[in-house]
């Protein structure tokens, strides 16, 4: 069977190569992922945050695609393409002794193609959502990178009205121009009501909602550009039906006086039921849930029956954990003069050890404001959301920068963590999401955010396992809330520590020397 061949090739490819990165579950994934092309049986793995972080799984999946005689699909973002394509895929033909054809693209091959092609989240998806089939049905397809599988999606599902696609319909609907100018004028004066936020976006008012609806009924469905007949197909959903009303929004450029329309489902597990069931699929992902079985990522993403396999992180790859009990919670005004003074105390401390230090601050105020405060003190070594960095230079950024460009700097001897990264209420896209949970009466705390906030807390703390750094996570949430107990099982492997001492960063120092 070709779980046996795979298992016997790589574990004689793994003996072979000298000083190859090392991870105890090479074997079992290969098996599994061979077994799923086998017997065209879906599954989900989850490799743990560590070695999702370095990739070094990636070795397992190839192998096994490389090993199938028929042709597979693997879904990788670009980056990812490259070291498959550079590295990982060349290595192992050149072992296994296969001569695969390798192509990479946006479409299919055609014709009898039985080898492997590589294509991006955003042309697959964009083919698998398409009314007309692009893709030959039964082609197994593995999935790399699952953890961003929400925000590939939502952006090939999201439909938008830009400036320009005034101007088109204008040209398009000449007869109407002026009642097309009439309501965009409406729109301008209704959304720069809307008070100044940090995330520039506004949930649609209803009378905003009336406006265009208006316009809609006077317009000529069938003459209309494509971009706003995309938009009507969503927009005409609006308040016809509460429990799956699309999420409609508005971004705004006031300095131009600009704006765009925005509008996408909020529930789009029934979209994606389908296209699980046109094909295996293999999916793949760091840390998607602390559940083996990923109860709430496979009801998010309409996925039914499959295999599911979880991989966690070894005891080697400990963090060393601080969690203070007597600092203010995030929302009392007390909250950001303690966390400033806590984290100069953090930072003095582990001045004498080498290494990043890495502070994560979610909100953008405060951020700036530590920025300020630390280059005072300590100068050109601290750095708000740059890459170029000291040797021992302190990075102060938000969740998304670090989370963009973490592989390309060296692993943190400190990384400290402001506030946990909830999604918050203030933004009005996460607002709109929890309005749609509470529609359907659903606990919008345990199914979006919570599961949110782990996984960006998990990606966000990988590095810091290479060298058992040190985390400092300044929430007291997590020692005096309910789920504080969730956080820190899904934080495990950890040791606590109660105290701060120069001395504790010296020794990890040490521990940490070749």
């Amino acid at each position: 069977m070709i779980e046996a061949e795979v298992h016997l090739s790589l574990h004689n490819f793994l003996r072979s190569q000298a000083g190859f990165p090392s991870w105890p579950h090479h074997l079992t994934m290969a098996r599994l992922v061979a077994r799923a092309l086998r017997l065209e049986r879906s599954a989900l793995i989850q490799v743990g945050a560590v070695c999702g972080y370095q990739g070094r799984y990636r070795t397992s999946f190839v192998a096994s695609a490389l090993m199938w005689p028929g042709p597979v699909i693997i879904v990788a973002p670009e980056v990812v393409q490259q070291r498959l394509t550079k590295v990982e895929i060349p290595r192992l033909q050149q072992w296994l002794q296969v001569s695969k054809a390798i192509r990479t693209g946006d479409a299919w091959p055609g014709g009898e193609f039985q080898g492997l092609l590589l294509i991006s989240p955003q042309a697959w998806l964009r083919a698998q959502l398409a009314e007309k089939e692009e893709f030959p049905s039964g082609i197994p397809t593995i999935i790399d990178g699952v953890d961003d599988l929400e925000d590939w999606v939502r952006e090939q599902l999201t439909v938008t009205l830009a400036s320009s696609d005034w101007d088109q319909l204008m040209l398009a609907c000449p007869h109407q121009a002026e009642a097309i100018r009439s309501a965009r004028v409406q729109l301008t004066h209704e959304l720069f009501q809307h008070p100044a936020n940090p995330y520039e976006c506004y949930l649609i008012s209803q009378q905003e909602v009336e406006i265009l609806s208006h316009l809609y009924s006077i317009l000529e469905l069938g003459d209309l550009p494509d971009a706003w007949q995309k938009f009507w197909q969503q927009f005409q959903k609006v308040n016809t039906n509460l429990s799956s009303s699309p999420l409609l929004w508005a971004t705004i450029a006031r300095r131009q006086g600009l704006f765009s329309l925005h509008c996408v489902p909020v529930e789009i597990a029934k979209i994606l039921s389908p296209i699980w069931q046109r094909q295996p699929v293999v999916l793949i992902g760091n840390t998607l849930e602390p559940e083996t079985e990923a109860p709430i990522f496979r009801q998010r993403f309409g996925l039914g029956e499959l295999t599911c396999l979880k991989f966690s992180d070894s005891q080697t790859e400990a963090i060393q954990l601080y969690v203070p009990y007597q600092l203010p919670l995030p929302n009392t005004p007390e909250f950001q003069a303690a966390f400033i003074h806590k984290v100069r105390t953090l930072v003095c401390l582990s001045a004498t050890s080498p290494g990043l230090t890495v502070v994560l601050v979610g909100d953008v105020p405060l951020k700036s404001q530590v920025g300020t405060i630390l280059a005072s003190e300590f100068g050109s070594r601290v750095q708000v959301e740059k890459t170029c960095l000291d040797e021992n230079g302190i990075l102060v950024t938000g969740w998304e920068f670090w989370r963009e460009h973490q592989a390309c700097l060296p692993a943190p001897q400190l990384t400290v963590i402001a506030t946990l990264p909830l999604p918050s209420l203030e933004n009005p896209l996460v607002a709109g999401r929890v309005a749609f949970y509470k529609r359907s009466h659903q606990d919008w705390f345990r199914l979006y955010l919570l599961p949110t906030a782990l996984n960006e807390l998990q990606r966000a703390i990988a590095p810091a396992r290479e060298n058992q750094g040190i985390v400092a996570l300044l929430d007291r949430r997590v020692v005096n809330r309910s789920y504080g107990a969730q956080i820190l099982a899904a934080l495990s492997p950890l040791a606590r520590i109660n105290y701060l001492d120069p001395s504790l960063f010296s020794q990890s120092s040490q521990d940490n020397s070749p």
